[in-house]
């Protein structure tokens, strides 16, 4: 396996909003073997998905601007069909019936904030694998 595909592989698309999120989401998996994309807004994760290579995606639920982590998911479920199984939301917002009804119709894997690193790391080797 070249080292590219590799990296591939281990390479997730963080997409939240928030800095600090992304900056001890980031953290954690890099600490972990991963490497991290970040994108601050669902429009910059779908530029970046519409080209690049992932092993998985993260991505916040609840974001400003048009696209949300619904709308991220449902582009991924039509154009990169092969990620959809291999992403995580996370929210802050689980009471939401909006959100609710997301988690339980995808049954994509949710991690509430806050969280800890512990949590955060086995739903990424559960969802995407070990680096």
């Amino acid at each position: 396996m070249s080292t590219e595909s590799t990296t591939t592989l281990n390479s997730i698309l963080l997409i939240e909003d928030e800095p600090s999120v992304t900056a001890f989401v980031r953290a954690a998996l890099e600490r972990h073997g991963y490497t991290v994309v970040p994108a601050s807004s669902g429009a910059e994760g779908l530029e970046r998905l519409v080209d690049g290579s992932f092993g998985g995606v993260i991505s916040d639920i609840r974001m400003p601007g048009a696209i949300n982590g619904a709308e991220v998911h449902e582009w991924i479920r039509n154009h990169r069909p092969e990620l959809q199984h291999r992403m995580i939301l996370m929210t802050g917002d689980t009471a939401n019936s909006k959100t609710q009804a997301l988690l339980a119709n995808s049954g994509i894997p949710c991690i509430e904030k806050p969280f800890r690193v512990e949590k955060l790391i086995s739903v990424v080797e559960n969802t995407f694998g070990k680096p």
